[in-house]
């Protein structure tokens, strides 16, 4: 289809932060809403079609996401220990796990209407469920959720761009895949905003009253990630979509003069799969299931046989997204993961699987080592000595602290203690019940954190003179400034969905003003 010439709102981008947009905005008076993207039909969605779906939000505990979510009955209902996370909570982790760097502004925005926000993507149509199968181990007979998580959407990420692409068709927003963004400026009134755009093999120009920036990331870039990012990023795998690739920043600061701002040499990245997954691109089908997040349960040692992170340090939600970085500077930009009878058991089977992962198995750590050296592992007896050193350290803890009771809900204690130059802090059970579990992993690269800076109330896009720029706005990936080095588990969706939500108002309003001029 021919795209229009003019419309009241513009959005950028196809994730959830644009399509929070473009609800938001419509809903909010602007008669008429279109949302571009550059990537094919069958890459809509951006990102978010590879996340697990995960919102973070403050809430009251399970009385007050209950009826957010249609997977529970009143018998697991009964088994579920779900704490409040109150605000402070929410505050508190983001200050920590960001180095007390996230924008203050832009992180008590976040944290204030997440829940808000949440529960009007509900009533808009997006389905929740709670994260049983991510977020909860069931530990004495109680389903215990940790970590601050608790709710994701139906079926992760897919069912999310289901359900938003839904709500707009119902909103009447009008969606053109294929159709690339090439120039942005104002109009001669500089008031509008006209923009050029590529479709279907020809340029056009649609005249907007207001313009969402809703693009992603550049984590798809080589070349920008190791610019930023440094040197050895350009051999990341990308997580997710190909089409992040960054140029709505060059287009936002050299037309527009919108002011760079928050980490820019910093990003989400994880541990992932590094046998089955494409290096370049995600999987449409497996999503998000080359993750491999079940190291707090085990070991990682690199493949000259030695550890680098201390895998207990914290819930896996606070520090799975700077593991990735970790395990890309290791030699190789490889690692692998150890399991023992014990804890294997625990592992998400959708992470995994023998169709997820390749599972080396064995019955002794010395066969584990063999089979390891077939995938990359250099030094078997580093490997076992590392391994054996570790196992000391935890037989060597002390009688009181052997009783307490291993559990993966909680930061339970138990640690290698001084016993170790790197310890494990909590979760330290030692490996030596066969059969053992490996998995070789590498780093998967999510979003970067680097972004355009704006005014926190409504997202409206700022210059380098602090300037408020007329009719543009900037959400998701590329609004910068909160998050720092790290982040809560979850807080991107959130982001995207609370910011998105008051860029769509603003825009509307905004629109709405010039129009009755």
């Amino acid at each position: 289809m021919s795209v229009p010439a003019s419309c009241d709102v513009l959005v950028i981008g196809s994730g959830n932060a644009g399509f929070s947009a473009a609800l938001s905005a419509s809903q909010a008076g602007a008669k008429k809403v279109v949302l571009i993207d550059k990537c094919p039909e069958e890459w809509a969605g951006g990102n978010s079609y590879f996340t697990a779906g995960a919102y973070r939000i403050a809430h009251d505990g399970l009385k007050d996401v209950l009826p957010l979510v249609g997977n529970v009955s009143e018998e697991q209902a009964a088994k579920i220990e779900l704490a409040p996370y109150t605000k402070d909570d929410f505050l508190n982790d983001i200050r920590r796990v960001c180095e007390d760097k996230s924008d203050p502004a832009l992180s008590h925005a976040l944290v204030s209407e997440s829940n808000a926000a949440v529960k009007w993507l509900a009533a808009s149509g997006i389905r929740f469920s709670l994260s049983i199968n991510r977020q909860a181990y069931e530990v004495d007979g109680k389903l215990k959720f940790w970590g601050g998580l608790c709710l994701k959407t139906l079926n992760g990420g897919k069912s999310l761009i289901e359900d938003h692409r839904a709500a707009a068709r119902k909103q009447g927003i009008d969606v053109y895949l294929a159709t690339e963004l090439i120039s942005l400026q104002h109009a001669p009134d500089g008031k509008h905003v006209t923009v050029c755009v590529r479709n279907d093999g020809k340029e056009s120009d649609i005249t907007a009253g207001a313009v969402i920036l809703a693009a992603g990331g550049f984590e798809a870039n080589p070349e920008m990630r190791s610019r930023f990012l440094g040197p050895g990023w350009e051999r990341a795998a990308v997580r997710g979509t190909p089409y992040n690739t960054g140029d709505c920043f060059q287009l936002a600061q050299n037309s527009l003069g919108a002011q760079a701002v928050g980490d820019w040499a910093g990003c989400h990245s994880v541990a992932w799969d590094a046998t089955n997954a494409d290096p370049s691109q995600g999987d449409r089908l497996a999503s998000n299931e080359y993750t491999k997040s079940g190291y707090p349960l085990g070991l990682m040692l690199n493949i000259h046989g030695k550890r680098f992170v201390d895998e207990g340090e914290d819930l896996r939600n606070y520090n799975y997204a700077k593991f990735g970085r970790a395990i890309l500077q290791q030699p190789g930009h490889a690692a692998f993961q150890i399991w023992d009878a014990r804890t294997s058991g625990w592992l998400r089977d959708e992470e995994y699987r023998a169709e997820r992962a390749e599972r080396l198995e064995a019955n002794t750590l010395e066969e584990l080592a063999t089979l390891c050296a077939t995938c990359g592992l250099t030094d078997k007896t580093a490997f076992l000595a590392t391994i054996r050193e570790y196992n000391d350290a935890v037989y060597a803890r002390p009688a009181d602290a052997a009783a307490t009771a291993w559990d993966p809900a909680v930061k339970d204690g138990l640690s290698t203690g001084r016993h170790l130059a790197l310890p494990k802090s909590n979760w330290a059970l030692a490996i030596d019940e066969p059969p053992f579990l490996a998995v070789k992993v590498t780093c998967g690269i999510t979003f970067t954190f680097g972004g355009l800076r704006v005014d926190p109330e409504t997202a409206q896009l700022v210059n380098g003179r602090g300037t408020l720029i007329p009719g543009v706005y900037c959400v998701g990936e590329m609004l910068g400034g909160l998050f720092h080095g790290n982040y809560p588990g979850g807080s991107g969706l959130t982001s995207g969905t609370v910011f998105g939500r008051r860029a769509g108002k603003a825009a509307a309003e905004y629109s709405c003003r010039l129009a009755a001029q």
